[in-house]
């Protein structure tokens, strides 16, 4: 007989942030560990939880989780990050949500969780942070694959794409402890922002010319400040403001060099 849930945790050199997730998740009745290439003791916190796991060498995020996905048993999936964690309130809402009563069975194939994101020790509330939804409970019988190398997302059976009509909405949120320090935001920026901006040189991106940095930085700082009121968050507000108008820069920065080194 299939279990009712398993939840499925991404995981590479996370020793410090993996236990608080586990405990957080020793409820389900599975969880898989996709490990990509740990050298820490985050596979030996893995075992003491007796979480099954499966290493991946390389890849990205939807390979990830689509090997997770694979390997459960269960007829729901959980996403969580190794720097979420679900809370005693959450837990209960997905329990009612895969015990349904019988009038409620195939309302919804699968769930967007609210995130409380946590940058730098500070509870967002403005700048686009809240509710910050990801879907991530999907019925496992609907889920295609997830697909995407940045910003992946969930190709769900019967819900064509732009279509949320499948798709609810929970209340309790994930907790999100990310951007734990400025280091590691920089750090993230140089890694991902790469990624980001060999998409865009694959997607035949118009060449970047003066104008074009100062719209890029003129529209992040009119959503995060203007539009969600980012400053309202304080210092740690303004510091996020100013930190994704430089992260969205050095991704189109790179853009350029691309674009200026392929056509010499």
């Amino acid at each position: 007989m299939k279990t009712e849930i398993s939840v499925i945790i991404i995981s590479k050199n996370n020793e410090n942030l993996i236990g608080d997730c586990l405990e957080s998740v020793t409820w389900a009745d599975e969880i898989i560990i996709v490990d990509n290439g740990s050298t820490d003791k985050t596979l030996e916190i893995a075992k003491s939880f007796g979480a099954n796991i499966i290493e991946v060498k390389g890849g990205n995020y939807s390979i990830w989780r689509n090997a997770g996905a694979k390997k459960a048993s269960s007829n729901w999936l959980l996403y969580v990050d190794t720097d979420e964690r679900v809370t005693s309130e959450l837990k209960k809402e997905i329990q009612l949500i895969i015990n349904p009563q019988p009038l409620a069975i195939g309302q919804y194939v699968a769930y967007a969780i609210p995130r409380k994101n946590n940058l730098l020790g500070h509870e967002m509330k403005y700048g686009g942070w809240w509710p910050d939804y990801v879907l991530r409970l999907i019925k496992k019988e609907v889920l295609i694959r997830w697909e995407g190398v940045l910003h992946e997302q969930p190709a769900i059976k019967g819900l064509p794409a732009g279509r949320q009509g499948k798709v609810g909405k929970l209340k309790n949120p994930l907790i999100h402890i990310s951007h734990r320090s400025l280091t590691e935001m920089i750090d993230k920026t140089n890694t991902w922002s790469e990624v980001e901006a060999q998409l865009l040189y694959k997607s035949k991106h118009p060449q970047m010319t003066w104008w074009r940095f100062f719209s890029v930085a003129a529209r992040e700082f009119w959503y995060r400040a203007i539009l969600k009121l980012g400053f309202l968050d304080g210092p740690i507000g303004i510091i996020e403001i100013i930190y994704q108008m430089y992260s969205r820069m050095i991704t189109y920065a790179k853009l350029w060099e691309l674009q200026i080194n392929n056509k010499r």
